[in-house]
């Protein structure tokens, strides 16, 4: 009997183990299918256009040949508009994320307090990202028009003077053109995250500002900003990858130039690979944009989990 009862008892034992082992194994498979298409989907592309800028691939031959990192010296050491088109996009990334930010957060303080019709406000405030990017560089295009535009033609019935500005070939006022059309698409996507912080923000901590006599400026500055942080950084971190592939809106609405004026890096890999057929320099050039937003977006997400960390100890 004694035998009998421990060799059942081994058996459950056995059938428990093993339905522990598939009960472990079951996300794994469950997420194999998704593994195997992005690596299908993604990875195996990603290999090949690498192996693609070791080549002297171009759309013009009907051969190439591995040259090893001769590409990448060429554009580093040898190709000033690629310095050029990085650092332009660079400075545009930056001013566009910072303004978008400080108008998001105003914009969402102010939506944060409004008692009625906050629904109605929400759906206005992301018309903007509705809209496709070509359909907002087209709109833009046409804003900023030296002759027809919607701009330039309100200037001359306030002021009465004939002159046209050309605000998408002056020196800097495409570049300034091509960071309002960013700021108008991008800003409702930092309001709708800053304000949905904003509001679920805990309200003790305030009202215990409130009854140490606390001004509103310090308030937000010591409560609201710090427990802000994860949503500002995620916020700016989704932005930023969006800004650094900025290329619909720039091609639709100056193309690059005039005189590469406004040539940004991805404006400046499509010339590359589709209009000089300089393929395998143009992959090399995208895989150094991609390694450096790499290196940006962990910066941003490191930060964004250590905040969380403080956060969370707060």
């Amino acid at each position: 009997m004694a035998t009998s009862a421990m060799t059942q008892k081994s058996v459950a034992v056995r059938k428990r183990s093993s339905f522990d082992a598939a009960e472990r194994r079951l996300p794994l498979l469950l997420l194999l299918p998704s593994v195997l298409i992005m690596l299908f989907v993604i990875g195996i592309p990603m290999v090949y256009s690498f192996y693609l800028s070791l080549t002297n691939f171009s759309l013009s031959s009907t051969t190439h040949k591995m040259i090893g990192l001769q590409n990448y010296v060429q554009l580093i050491f040898h190709d000033p508009l690629f310095w050029a088109s990085f650092g332009r996009t660079l400075l545009f990334m930056t001013l566009a994320v910072n303004i978008e930010f400080l108008l998001g957060l105003g914009i969402a303080q102010l939506m944060a307090k409004v008692i009625r019709g906050q629904g109605a406000l929400r759906t206005l405030m992301m018309i903007p990202m509705m809209f496709a990017p070509i359909l907002v560089g087209f709109q833009f295009k046409w804003f900023f028009n030296a002759q027809i535009g919607l701009l330039n033609n309100a200037l001359y019935s306030i002021t009465g003077n004939i002159h046209m500005i050309a605000w998408l070939v002056d020196r800097p006022l495409g570049f300034i053109s091509l960071l309002i059309a960013e700021i108008w698409m991008g800003t409702p996507f930092m309001v709708i995250i800053l304000e949905a912080g904003i509001l679920s923000l805990p309200l003790e901590p305030f009202e215990a500002a409130e009854v140490d006599g606390a001004s509103g400026w310090a308030k937000f500055r010591l409560l609201t900003i710090p427990m802000l942080m994860p949503f500002i950084y995620t916020a700016m971190a989704i932005r930023s990858l969006d800004l650094a592939r900025a290329y619909d809106v720039v091609q639709i609405m100056t193309g690059g130039g005039p005189a590469s004026r406004t040539e940004l890096i991805w404006t400046y890999v499509n010339r590359l690979a589709f209009g000089q057929h300089e393929f395998a320099l143009a992959t090399a050039m995208s895989y150094i944009t991609v390694l450096v937003s790499f290196i940006f977006t962990w910066y941003l997400f490191r930060n964004l989990i250590k905040s969380r960390w403080a956060g969370g100890k707060d």
